[in-house]
């Protein structure tokens, strides 16, 4: 059953300008540990890249947090929601904390998609309700 759906749109030149005024610490803000390494590395080989990173796990973090119906109130915060990539470079939430055991608590799992192009990210998220158990 869906518990709810979430969709965000970022202005990445929004999160450039903020990256710059604020550095590295805007980016600590947001993003969890494992995102932290990739964001890193993608901004050191090229730093519209790391940018772009940057913005579409903003992007998701908001969307998944319409999604959840909690908005940035806890037990929701940035860094718990982490947007990971499989090797096939299919997006998948990690949620760590106490974000990872109230959505447990209500049985609940995510699906996530982002994009971005130009000047925008994109993404949408769908978390559904496993039924309870019989």
């Amino acid at each position: 059953m869906i518990y709810g759906i979430g969709t965000d749109i970022c202005d990445i030149r929004r999160i450039e300008t903020t990256l710059a005024r604020r550095g590295d610490r805007f980016a600590e803000k947001v993003l969890g540990p494992q995102e932290l390494q990739v964001f890193l590395a993608r901004r050191e080989r090229s730093h519209a890249r790391g940018v772009r990173f940057l913005a579409t796990r903003f992007s998701a973090k908001e969307a998944f947090s319409k999604a959840i119906g909690l908005g940035l109130h806890l037990p929701m915060r940035l860094p718990d929601c982490q947007i990971l990539n499989e090797a096939s470079g299919r997006p998948v939430l990690k949620l760590l904390g106490p974000l990872a055991d109230w959505f447990a608590e209500r049985r609940l799992s995510g699906l996530v998609t982002l994009s971005d192009e130009s000047d925008y990210a994109v993404s949408f998220v769908v978390v559904e309700q496993a039924p309870p158990a019989a």
